[in-house]
């Protein structure tokens, strides 16, 4: 499979919080309150001013409750208040100084063991909701195999807020009796909300593709959906693109990003031959989307995306060139291409992309071709 969402195949990584779900820290930092403990000791030895060190013990039990369970806290307590005692003890501390600096310890270990058991629940609950969202991404953004009828494809998402695992962006790719469809979307907004409306449009679009051998009637059908069913200021952007055969593809971009068709090593970008309105606003402009038929041949690839890569800006504040990096990156192969891409893309803003960012790639490759002719 050549698909790889930010939460999923692994176009962004699972995140810092993967070892949550145990409810342990991470390895380097398992060993950490031990190693303090022990080096306020060798501090108190040294110096042979043990009182002066012994307060710092309780950094050892208070670094646990963010590294480990309840046992490893208490006994990191345990370790640091047997050690603080003989280290007392051995100074000549007098006896009511080293209480009051035990009991002092003991009280942080048991606040420490009770955010620890606060941290744990909470670890809980963030893995049931990323599972939950998970399962919801797999339900909303289907898998897409690497080849769909004669096409090879290849999917990048990534949702801005990394924990929710998907956002308003969109994609979808079935094959139907009248040529594979695909759509790439952006819906205004975040959150939930744009969650909901995201869904909506893909449910409607995966029956439409099947039942509408117009394209632009599977356009017509969501724009009725979304007019019912979205707020007056609430819109989608969106492209819609077919291949009926006969080496010609069908687009119809209802106010998004204009796509890219990638002929040998030229990049051409398909601006709309009449601009229309994003999906939701066309009963406030009256413009209805046009058809457009772009030749698409024998090794040809047509790469649709969103606005979460084209506007993704480096320190400089300086845009992201998609159309340059696509020349550069071009290969036979469309997930090596995206790959390469969201490689660049990462580097560009430094790490971590602030929106919703979606790239799907199609190659009609000749060698298929070729053979389907021959058979």
């Amino acid at each position: 499979m050549s698909q790889a969402r930010d939460h999923g195949a692994g176009w962004w990584p699972t995140g810092p919080l993967t070892w949550t779900r145990t409810g342990a820290g991470p390895p380097f930092a398992a060993g950490t309150p031990v190693l303090i403990v022990f080096v306020v000791v060798l501090l108190g030895l040294v110096s042979g001013a043990g009182m002066i060190w012994l307060p710092l013990l309780a950094a050892g039990p208070a670094l646990a409750a963010a590294t480990s369970r309840l046992p490893g806290v208490l006994c990191v307590g345990f370790l640091a208040a047997v050690l603080g005692a003989v280290l007392g003890i051995r100074d000549g501390v007098p006896g009511r100084e080293l209480a009051i600096v035990l009991s002092a310890l003991v009280a942080v270990t048991l606040a420490s063991g009770l955010a620890s058991g606060l941290r744990v629940r909470r670890e809980r609950v963030l893995a049931a909701v990323r599972s939950v969202a998970e399962a919801a991404q797999h339900a909303l953004l289907k898998p897409v195999p690497a080849t769909v009828g004669q096409f090879q494809v290849a999917v990048r998402y990534s949702a801005a807020e990394a924990e929710a695992r998907i956002g308003g962006d969109l994609y979808a790719l079935v094959p139907t009796p009248y040529g594979v469809r695909l759509i790439v979307g952006d819906v205004r907004g975040k959150g939930l909300p744009a969650v909901g409306t995201a869904a909506l449009v893909l449910g409607v679009f995966r029956e439409a593709a099947y039942d509408e051998p117009d394209l632009l009637d599977v356009v017509g059908r969501i724009e009725r959906s979304l007019a019912r069913n979205l707020g007056s200021d609430d819109f989608v952007t969106a492209v819609v693109a077919g291949y009926p055969g006969a080496g010609s593809m069908e687009v119809v971009n209802c106010g998004h990003a204009p796509p890219l068709v990638v002929r040998g090593s030229d990049v051409l970008v398909v601006e709309p031959t009449r601009p229309a309105p994003p999906l939701g606003l066309r009963a406030l402009t009256g413009e209805t989307p046009s058809l457009q038929i772009l030749p698409f041949t024998d090794g040809d690839q047509l790469l649709l995306y969103t606005d979460g890569v084209t506007e993704a800006r480096n320190h400089a504040r300086k845009f992201y060139p998609l159309v340059e990096r696509v020349a550069r990156h071009l290969s036979d192969d469309p997930s090596r291409t995206l790959a390469a891409l969201h490689d660049e893309l990462l580097a560009h803003v430094g790490g971590r992309l602030h929106d919703d960012a979606a790239l799907l790639l199609l190659r009609k490759p000749a060698a298929v071709s070729s053979a389907a002719s021959a058979a």
